[in-house]
């Protein structure tokens, strides 16, 4: 992903996009901290100390320190301010449970956008994973003032009946491989993790009930900021033709 955080990078004379927040004054080191944001007590670390502000979005039942350990550890911290949260349900931001109403993809991107305003960053750009990068457009399409850059991998705008076909093969997870079990089970115990996966591919699949099947199309050309599409080619749950769509649905995107 270094091509990303590249393309990321500001011009070299753009002034400051952040007020700093009192985390910069700690530079490499990874600060740990809840906010309360709608209601909730969220969860988010915070490092580095550059005026380039960037939030990282987990996946499905992850957190930032799951998803994005080796990013919290060596992005630039010249450069960036990192910002890694963990969803309302996941990681360290329980309670509440997770749960998964129709919205709960809006829900995500009204806390990721409201979080980074509590933390005083005036702009900031989205790097989201597999959900976080389908919160990730959502948002950016939704604070199109607000977003400066965007970069998304393993994400999809709507979900076909092959999809479902697909989370279903996850849907227990006594059948998933020991190494991407074991973090999650040790964060969340069995019965939780069990149990919110399930509600996950239940409340994932629900979005294929609909004639086009879609989570957020309808928004992809409302996303005005720089957009970088990455896929993987041996992704397991994410088909290729769902990139392809976002990337011919974002102008400009990459």
């Amino acid at each position: 992903a270094l091509r990303a955080l590249l393309l990321l990078q500001p011009p070299a004379r753009a002034a400051p996009l952040t007020s700093r927040g009192p985390a910069a004054s700690y530079g490499t080191s990874i600060t740990s901290a809840k906010i309360q944001v709608n209601g909730v007590h969220l969860h988010y670390q915070q490092t580095g100390g550059g005026s380039h502000a960037v939030l990282l979005l987990p996946g499905m039942l992850g957190s930032g320190q799951t998803d994005f350990g080796p990013q919290l550890k060596s992005m630039n911290k010249d450069l960036f301010t990192i910002v890694a949260w963990d969803p309302w349900g996941y990681g360290q931001s329980i309670p509440p449970s997770r749960d998964f109403p129709p919205d709960f993809f809006e829900r995500d991107a009204e806390d990721a956008v409201d979080l980074m305003q509590a933390l005083k960053f005036k702009k900031f750009s989205l790097l989201g994973w597999s959900d976080g990068g389908i919160t990730a457009l959502i948002a950016a399409a939704k604070h199109p003032t607000l977003i400066h850059k965007l970069v998304v991998w393993g994400a999809n705008a709507s979900v076909t009946q092959e999809d479902v076909r697909i989370y279903n093969g996850i849907r227990d997870v006594s059948k998933w491989s020991e190494k991407v079990k074991k973090p999650l089970e040790e964060m969340y115990g069995h019965e939780y993790f069990a149990k919110t996966c399930e509600a996950w591919v239940d409340g994932i699949s629900r979005f294929a009930e609909k004639s086009d099947g879609s989570i957020c199309q309808q928004l992809l050309p409302d996303i005005k900021c720089p957009t970088l599409i990455i896929h993987g080619e041996k992704d397991p749950l994410v088909p290729q033709a769902h990139a392809e769509y976002i990337h011919k649905h974002i102008k400009g995107s990459r």
